[in-house]
């Protein structure tokens, strides 16, 4: 902050704290006269403040800028999507003359992020200015890799593939890839490659919506975003939201900070801890069980909307006869939370005029994640909180535009417009339209492709970009396993891991380059625009590189020449997507002559603006969207409440006797109780002793004192730190919380090529604890 040029005005602050709910800026007194500065004078690092740039986007002086281009103005702002995330945050793009992107500003106008954004997307872009991006394709010869023109490259491609087909073949596509880049990918599979083994890098839940589609009907999220303010009563379950989906965590914020009230359901401590009413903290794989006594609690108190549930269920008997045979005080035993915080939080679901349920499966072992599923849509029936404002529920999918890709189908299992591999019909259909077959076999997901490669049964391989997950562990070790590939073709933008790997390198355009659309957590469809022009023989969009590869490959219904051609394709077979187009896009919206004035505004913002709404799907008749899902009810079918079988993991798994305990990692913004000591410099740093917390039960076991030094060991890596002793923390778990200004510093200081789309999570493991003398 520019201390000459502030003039005190108060935006910053209110920004943060009306809009973002950090309060981590306030007014200061210094020597009688009015400041603005941290709310505890300490460092940012310290204060509670989250990186978004809220605050810099409505400084009217420049008192308060990027330090970098901090004195370059833009030529050109285009409005796009950030591809960071699934929540779709329209984005205003400034770039120079030269088409340097030098400046991202959130879009005040637009109905997914109301002009917020998060420090990944307002700070986290510039790998498109990185002038280590590929530019040329690439081809092994001779064991090196070594430069080639497009047409020597894409040669390759075509007849090596053509070695290839069947269950010899997969194809990966990135989470960034558009959703005209999705269908392409599948359709060049299934009808030039005679394989269903497609899926996307970030799909590693394909559980996530399974259950929302088998009970209700449909894939995805019933509500918009911006609903959850509305809400009474919100339970966000296993879902670190403000870090993963950070946007979305902002209208949580503001319903907890007025009436609404929230309830955590997680093993770790997040950022949402610090509003939670009721903060559930079960034993890491007991949640499923956890859900399954607020199920009953919800019963037992009587909170079942029995009207409802005859009027839109099938057999909600069934599931009522199920939760009868459970035990809250044995549930509560299993779990260790304490039966009346049960209660308690479904008396606040219960009770509350509408209830929204959130949820990720961060830490769900893949065992449980489909009942999970099924038993928070068996919370939103009983209650009868579907169909209406404010309530609802929301897969938090990992995908930037993972609701986009099984939307049109590049999933193994399933064909565009969700549609059944394993179905004739729904394959005679899709065999019609593209004019090819189809296999009949579903296909391999992502982890089976990764242990095809692995053992041999998959040889060949289509990866687009470089996800984290090949690098951060929950695919076990894919790049070893990509080594055993007979042919990989690799079309990233960067020289990752993956692409040193390859057989072929195929320069890839970033979304700052491309034309296309995007799907996000909320079903709306919203159109990338290209800001930036790469130079002729340079990178490439994934569609156009699909293309010229099935050209050459002979392969027919490739001959699109436009992103805009590929989407009306795509509204012919995929029903969900029936009545989009470019033009139909393009009419959702206008002219905004006057912003809402009730909060700051951007200083970007003029007098007039315009309004990209997209639209979400299904698509009305008449062309308007569907905001909320089952407002009328279930139309040809009623929901049905499934009941899943209330477990728990170490029921069917037993104990890890070398891993005995749980580690539980978790990261906040403020920590007011911790001493911290920041090391000034042009890059401030934290020196702290981190606190490994225990169960005072598990302390006495380990024969650890309060205060004494520990090492916590992982298969993912050891955290040494200071125990505490803390009876919150349930028997058989460590856990420590870190500072989310800590991984700022580690963001800021990173080599990665993308930092901000490889955010560490906070992942739960085994772990094993040795004492240091």
């Amino acid at each position: 902050r520019d201390y000459n040029l502030c003039i005190v005005c108060g935006r910053c602050v209110n920004a943060c704290e009306q809009l973002r709910g950090d309060d981590a800026i306030a007014f200061t007194l210094r020597s009688g006269q009015a400041l603005v500065g941290t709310s505890f004078g300490t460092s940012l690092l310290e204060s509670g403040c989250e990186f978004c740039g809220a605050c810099i986007d409505v400084c009217p002086v420049g008192a308060l800028v990027e330090r970098d281009h901090k004195w370059d103005k833009p030529r050109t702002v285009e409005r796009t999507i950030c591809p960071l995330c699934p929540v779709g945050c329209q984005l205003n793009v400034e770039y120079d003359g030269g088409g340097t992107l030098i400046r991202v500003v959130p879009e005040i106008n637009s109905p997914a992020n109301h002009g917020q954004a998060c420090f990944k997307g307002k700070f986290g872009l510039n790998f498109v200015n990185d002038a280590s991006r590929l530019q040329t394709p690439l081809v092994r010869r001779d064991g090196q890799l070594v430069e080639a023109t497009w047409d020597e490259a894409l040669d390759v491609v075509a007849a090596r593939l053509a070695e290839y087909s069947g269950e010899a073949f997969a194809f990966l596509t990135s989470p960034n890839s558009t959703n005209e880049e999705h269908y392409l990918a599948q359709k060049f599979a299934r009808t030039a490659m005679k394989s269903n083994n497609v899926d996307q890098t970030s799909n590693t839940q394909p559980e996530l919506t399974a259950g929302l589609e088998q009970s209700l009907g449909y894939a995805g999220a019933t509500n918009p975003i911006w609903d959850l303010e509305q809400s009474g009563c919100i339970i966000v379950f296993s879902s670190n939201v403000t870090e993963e989906h950070n946007v979305v965590g902002v209208p949580i914020k503001r319903a907890a900070r007025k009436d609404a009230k929230l309830v955590v359901i997680d093993s770790r401590e997040v950022e949402l801890t610090r509003y939670a009413h009721v903060w559930l903290r079960p034993v890491p794989g007991t949640e499923l069980l956890l859900l399954g006594g607020l199920l009953k609690s919800v019963i037992d108190q009587g909170f079942q909307k029995d009207d409802w549930l005859a009027e839109n269920c099938e057999s909600p008997a069934t599931l009522q006869y199920a939760l009868s045979a459970l035990d809250l005080e044995e549930i509560s035993k299993i779990t260790q939370v304490d039966a009346a915080d049960i209660a308690e939080a479904a008396r606040l679901y219960g009770e509350a005029d509408t209830g929204a349920l959130v949820y990720a499966l961060d830490n769900i072992q893949p065992g449980l994640a489909r009942d999970c599923v099924l038993s928070l849509v068996n919370l939103a029936l009983v209650t009868g909180n579907l169909g209406k404002p404010g309530a609802g529920i929301y897969p938090m999918r990992p995908g930037a535009n993972e609701q986009g890709a099984w939307d049109v189908g590049c999933v193994p299992d399933r064909l565009p417009g969700y549609r059944w591999v394993s179905n004739p019909d729904d394959r005679k259909a899709l065999e019609a339209l593209w004019d090819s077959s189809i296999p009949e076999i579903p296909g391999l997901g992502l982890a089976q492709i990764i242990e095809g490669a692995r053992n041999g049964r998959v040889k060949s391989l289509f990866l687009i970009g470089d996800s984290p997950n090949f690098s951060n562990g929950k695919l076990g070790d894919a790049l070893a396993a990509l080594d055993n590939l007979e042919f990989l073709v690799v079309c990233d933008s960067f020289l990752s891991g993956a692409a040193q790997r390859a057989d072929v390198v195929l320069p890839r355009s970033t979304f700052a380059e491309k034309d296309g659309t995007f799907t996000n957590l909320e079903r709306r469809i919203q159109r990338l625009k290209p800001g930036r022009k790469l130079p002729d023989g340079g990178a490439r969009a994934e569609w156009r590189v699909i293309c010229d590869v099935a050209h050459k490959m002979g392969a027919p219904g490739f001959l699109l020449a436009s992103p805009s051609e590929t989407m009306d394709e795509i509204a012919r077979v995929a029903p969900v997507y029936a009545g989009v187009s470019y033009r139909s896009l393009a009419n959702q919206g206008g002219l905004v002559f006057k912003t809402d004035l009730k909060s700051p505004q951007p200083t970007q913002v003029l007098y007039a603006s315009r309004e990209d709404r997209g639209l979400q799907w299904p698509v009305q008749s008449g062309g308007k969207g569907t905001s909320i899902l089952y407002e009328d009810g279930f139309k040809d079918r009623r929901a049905e409440p499934i009941t899943p079988a209330f477990v728990s993991a170490d029921a069917e798994d037993g104990p890890d006797t070398d891993f005995p305990l749980w580690f539980v990692p978790g990261r906040v913004l403020l920590q007011q109780e911790r001493v911290i000591n920041i090391v000034k410099g042009r890059r401030n740093t934290i020196e702290r002793d981190e606190f490994v917390e225990f169960n005072p039960a598990d302390a006495a076991s380990l024969s650890i004192q309060e205060g004494g030094k520990v090492v916590v060991e992982t298969a993912a890596g050891r955290l040494a730190g200071l125990a505490r002793i803390n009876e919150a923390v349930p028997v058989g778990v460590v856990a420590s919380t870190s500072l989310f200004g800590q991984l700022a510093i580690d963001l800021q200081i990173s080599e990665e090529m993308e930092p901000a789309s490889r955010v560490p999570g906070l992942d739960i493991h085994r772990a094993r604890v040795s004492k240091i003398d």
